[in-house]
């Protein structure tokens, strides 16, 4: 079962964003905590959506989204931002309905894309996203500006 993320879920999200975290070789990266991740989620702007995967009735794993624009389209996106499923999930079809939700709210919602990044190590993630019809940007790389270079970029460092 496939449902919107509640208030109550926050610190179950922020358990799968720092098991995600240690996964992807990053334990001590997460800087997020409950109160942010409220805000994010359920605030007066909301910066993002989520939704829980369920699985015998517990917590199985979660999708963390949100839109973006592609001036080519003319048309929002939606991102994935986090996919993650318990270790004692995986293989039962749970990031399979988890992808299948998301690509029905982008459809649902008039998007010309669904998009996510893959680190580039994480093979049989590629191939479970390749299987699913995904295709790679390889021409493409991810640019990221952050903490005293993001400052120093907006002229105030």
């Amino acid at each position: 079962m496939i449902r919107p993320a509640t208030p109550d879920d926050i610190g179950t999200i922020l358990r799968f964003v720092r098991e995600l975290a240690a996964f992807e070789r990053e334990p001590d990266a997460v800087e997020a905590d409950e109160a942010s991740l409220h805000v994010a989620l359920f605030g007066e702007h909301p910066a993002a959506e989520a939704v829980v995967a369920e699985l015998d009735g517990a917590a199985a794993g979660f999708a963390l989204f949100f839109h973006n624009f592609s001036t080519w389209t003319g048309k929002r996106g939606l991102y994935l931002e986090d996919l993650y499923v318990t270790p004692a999930a995986r293989g039962r079809g749970v990031g399979a309905a988890l992808l299948r939700h998301l690509a029905g709210l982008a459809l649902d919602r008039g998007c010309g894309r669904f998009e996510w990044s893959v680190l580039d190590w994480n093979a049989e993630a590629i191939a479970f996203y390749r299987a699913k019809g995904a295709v790679g940007m390889e021409e493409w790389t991810v640019q990221r500006v952050t903490g005293d270079a993001l400052t120093r970029l907006a002229g105030r460092g």
